[in-house]
């Protein structure tokens, strides 16, 4: 007990809170934008997996971490775009188009890691983002180390938190995406393009998931590993519905399982006798409890899942 009260501790366990819950934030808020729209992503495990490897073989083959960053985004984009052209131009399912495309996804991105690095003993690595301080706060105890000695991802993460607030509640842009996702019928009547909208969010919302992906092989560690995402992403739908579509909520909640997952993490390095798999379960179990409390008050877009027709109009 003396150990968890220490300020050594907490300050550990908050740095590493604000990493665990990084590449969450980027799935939440990317699922977010495209679930206003009226999308629902569910390929955004693979999409996450083929961020992470492209980001990797990039950053391998050319040793820029942030062309690692540009090409993760780059694959987010193009599966977003994929999902674009199932669900938004052919109307098909949601359900089964992202599931498609995460079985898709984490196949070809484990065909073309085989196909470029091979079977070694050794998984080759990469030298990850380091860690930047900001000046003066970086200083401040306990929370100037936790808060503001991060990586450049983890900043970025936490900006864009209330870019995509002002984005979606303050500007006309935003406004017209919620219509979409709410009544897209009233949103055509207004000369709201309707296909152009979804297409957009979802492919703004792959980029942000495929950058989540990439920090997990290019800051959070430094290899590629078939299992590296973990299912981040279907944690990141569950706190898009944790913070009832809203992306400050969501990003709470995404600190929320980062804080549980980070506190696991530790009770495991300070020796507490219970198998790890208990500690493992530990925030998912938390999280689907979450959820209960919360999925009956939930208020999600009017229009997700519903394909747009305009012949159907009226």
């Amino acid at each position: 007990m003396d150990h968890i009260l220490s300020a050594t501790f907490l300050t550990g366990l908050l740095a590493a809170m604000m990493r665990m819950a990084t590449p969450i934030i980027f799935g939440t808020l990317g699922e977010i934008l495209s679930e206003r729209a009226g999308v629902l992503n569910l390929g955004i495990e693979g999409i996450m997996l083929m961020g992470a490897m492209s980001g990797f073989l990039t950053t391998l083959h050319t040793g820029s971490l942030w062309l690692g960053v540009a090409a993760a985004a780059l694959s987010g984009v193009l599966l977003a775009l994929l999902m674009a052209l199932l669900t938004v131009t052919l109307g098909l399912s949601q359900h089964v188009s992202g599931l498609g495309i995460t079985l898709f996804s984490t196949g070809l991105a484990m065909f073309i890691y085989r196909l470029s690095v091979g079977s070694p003993v050794n998984p080759p690595t990469v030298t990850p983002f380091t860690q930047v301080a900001l000046p003066a706060l970086s200083s401040i105890p306990i929370l100037g180390e936790a808060f503001f000695t991060q990586y450049a991802l983890v900043y970025v993460a936490f900006l864009l938190i209330p870019v995509l607030w002002v984005l979606l509640y303050r500007t006309t842009w935003g406004l017209a995406i919620r219509t979409v996702g709410e009544n897209p019928f009233a949103a055509d009547t207004v000369g709201i393009s309707v296909p152009l909208v979804r297409t957009l969010c979802l492919a703004a919302g792959g980029a942000l998931m495929g950058v989540g992906g990439a920090f997990l092989t290019l800051a959070h560690q430094n290899m590629f590993l078939i299992d590296v995402v973990g299912g981040r992403g279907w944690i990141s739908i569950a706190m898009v519905i944790f913070g009832n579509w809203d992306p400050v909520r969501g990003a709470a909640g995404a600190l929320i399982f980062g804080l549980l997952d980070a506190f696991q993490l530790r009770l495991q390095a300070l020796g507490v006798d219970l198998p790890f798999h208990l500690f493992l379960a530990l925030p998912y179990v938390l999280t689907v409890v979450a959820l209960v409390g919360v999925s009956r008050k939930s208020s999600a877009p009017a229009a997700l899942l519903k394909p747009y027709r305009r012949e159907e109009k009226g």
